[in-house]
Parts: C-alpha cells; structure tokens; sequence
C-alpha cells in the first residue's frame, strides 16, 4: 500500500560514515564531545604534499565492507554504500518498505569521484594503446555509480538518482526526495550525499580555491536520511524533523549576500514562521569569503544564538557536496539531548563558490 502525503514529509532516520566514525552514535557522540578530527594524512598513499585532513579514521573498502563485490570499488562509492548500509541496519529499520520497488535513492555529490575519473583517463592517455584499460574501473569514472551500486547492495528499486551541485548538492537532493514523495513516485527516500579526499580533489581544491581560503582542510564522509511521508512514521522509525520548506536561488559577485538573504526569508515565508522562532541556524561554512559572508547573513536575520546552537560542519573539514547532509545530522543528533530543541525550527543553508544557494527549514522533534 502506497504511503499518502497529507503534510510536510519528515525524516524518520539517519546515519553516517564521518571523521568521527562509521554510523549515526559515532557521529553524535562526536558532536557532543565537539571531538577534533583533523590529522595529518600519508602523503604517499595520497600522493599530496604535506598535508592535514579529516578522513574517516581507518576506513577502507574491502575491510568495512568486504571482499565481495569491491574489488574495484572506489573510495566516494564505498563511503556511500557503508553509509546506507549503517542506516538500513539500525534498529528499527523496515527493508519491506525502506527497500524495493517504492523506495528511492537520491545521491549529492561534487562530480562522483574525480579521483576514478582522472586515473582513468590517464590510463588511457600513457597505455600503450588507448583501450589498454581496466574496464572493472569503468563503472567508478561515472558520476551515478556510487547510487547505482547503494541500490544494488541494497535492493532499491525505485528512483535512482544522482545531483551534482557543489556545496548545495545536499539541499537539493533534499528538494527532489520531497518531489519524489509529492508526485507518488516513491513511498520512501533515502537522501544520501557522499565526498572522498583523494589526490585529484585535493590538486583541483588547491588550485581553483580564491586567495582568501589556500590552506582549508579537506574533510570527506557520507550521510544518509530516511525521508517518508508522516503518514509512514512509526515508533520504531518515529518523525525526527518534519521538512517544512526548501528553497533556492542563484547569485554570484556582489549579489550574493542580498540573494542569499532572500532565499533564507522565502524560505521561513513558506514555512510559514518567523525569523524569531529559529531555534538553530546551520550554515554550509564555505572556505572563505563566502563562509564569513553566510555567516553573516544567519546572523542578522535569525540572531547569534541561533547560529551559534549547534557545532559548526566545518569542524569535520570541507565536505563540500555533502555538507548539507551533515549539517542535519549535526541538528538531530544535538536536539536529541535537547529539550529546548521539541518543536524548534532550525534552519540549514548552503553556498555554493558556482553561485547555487540554498535553504531549507525544519522543525525538530526534540528528544525522545
């Protein structure tokens, strides 16, 4: 039987592979503990200069996941599909409707992974011959192939999909999973994003980054929420946020911060609440200019308390595409030990450096 969508969607579950951790209690507790994560990383795995970045701490592939099936499995593919994986395996979890032909999957990213791009392109470049190539590497240099392989491993079977938008990524898939569910073509959402540190993210950060932001750490993970109509909750998968708005606009130079503020107040006006009631605002901290800039306009138009609520993403580095995820995480994970945190609203934005911004509005559930 079909869920029915007679209000705001809500999202009724998460996890997440971060620099604190595979799955949703490392990464709470992480958050509680505001838990630094950066580290200096092997500079000949990673074929970098000196350098310091959040990785996920020990995570490879076939050691998390297992040798079946992953022997070509890149980096971005595998945060993705542990991170589904620790979210279908919660406690709680229903696989007859989190999975098959009525659930979907939404994946944000940067570009897939640049790193299985460039190698094999590469490859082909310094051969002997051009189709001198690995073709179990093919599938990685393809920007869908981390969603493809979570539906695979996972049995979804509906919607499978793959938005590539920077920064707002997140939010943006968050805005598809709501048309998803509004328009019947699933029943269920599972709303990723992933980011890996590779040696091509970290060359092509370092050299398209402004002035203003050279040394910002990388930081990489994926995360995933459970997104259903309300209808669906139940009190093993109870309503943690209901998803009240998500808007969008695009702007770049000068009318950045005007537009950026518009977007956040067309957001609460469709929501239908004010500025004043803003129990938290989470912006993307963009490296930078733009960081400071997003900042700023939280600031004004929903207080310094509000931003200053819950810890910052940037603590766990620049995950870029799949900052937004985070950030909700980061919003659950601190108003389940909240009880000022039952019936807030809490605001999430992104910025894109391409001149995507983005807004979304929740409202919390609060502890449990």
């Amino acid at each position: 039987m079909n869920a029915v969508m007679t209000g705001p969607p809500v999202i009724t579950g998460w996890s997440a592979v971060s620099p604190h951790g595979i799955g949703a209690d490392a990464f709470a507790e992480g958050v509680r503990a505001q838990r630094p994560t950066l580290a200096p990383v092997d500079t000949e795995r990673w074929n970098v200069p000196h350098s310091r970045a959040h990785l996920v701490p020990g995570f490879e592939v076939r050691e998390v996941l297992g040798k079946k099936g992953t022997r070509s499995m890149d980096r971005v593919t595998g945060l993705a599909v542990a991170a589904v994986g620790s979210l279908l395996d919660r406690p709680g979890a229903q696989r007859e409707t989190e999975t098959g032909e009525r659930a979907a999957l939404v994946l944000a990213t940067t570009t897939g992974s640049a790193a299985s791009m460039m190698d094999f392109t590469r490859s082909s470049l310094v051969g002997a011959r051009p189709y001198d190539v690995d073709p179990a590497v093919m599938p990685n240099a393809v920007m869908n192939c981390a969603a493809g392989q979570c539906a695979i491993w996972y049995g979804i079977k509906g919607p499978n999909t793959t938005l590539a938008g920077g920064r707002a990524a997140g939010l943006l898939s968050l805005n598809y999973a709501i048309r998803l569910l509004s328009t019947g073509r699933a029943d269920t959402v599972l709303c990723a994003a992933a980011e890996e540190y590779s040696h091509a993210r970290y060359w092509l950060e370092r050299h398209s980054r402004g002035p203003e932001a050279p040394g910002a750490a990388l930081g990489e993970g994926a995360a995933v929420m459970l997104v259903r109509p309300a209808s669906a909750a139940t009190p093993e998968r109870p309503a943690l946020a209901e998803i009240l708005a998500v808007r969008s606009r695009v702007a770049t130079g000068s009318r950045v911060r005007a537009t950026l503020e518009a977007c956040v107040r067309s957001a609460l006006e469709a929501a239908g609440v004010g500025a004043g009631q803003v129990w938290a605002a989470s912006p993307s901290d963009a490296p930078g200019l733009l960081g400071h800039l997003e900042r700023d306009v939280l600031t004004e138009v929903c207080g310094a308390a509000a931003v200053d609520r819950v810890p910052a993403v940037g603590r766990i580095g620049d995950v870029s595409a799949a900052s937004a995820q985070f950030q909700i995480a980061t919003l659950l994970a601190t108003a389940a030990d909240d009880t000022t945190a039952a019936g807030g609203i809490a605001l999430v934005t992104s910025a894109d450096r391409d001149g995507s911004l983005a807004c979304a509005v929740l409202r919390l559930a609060g502890p449990r």
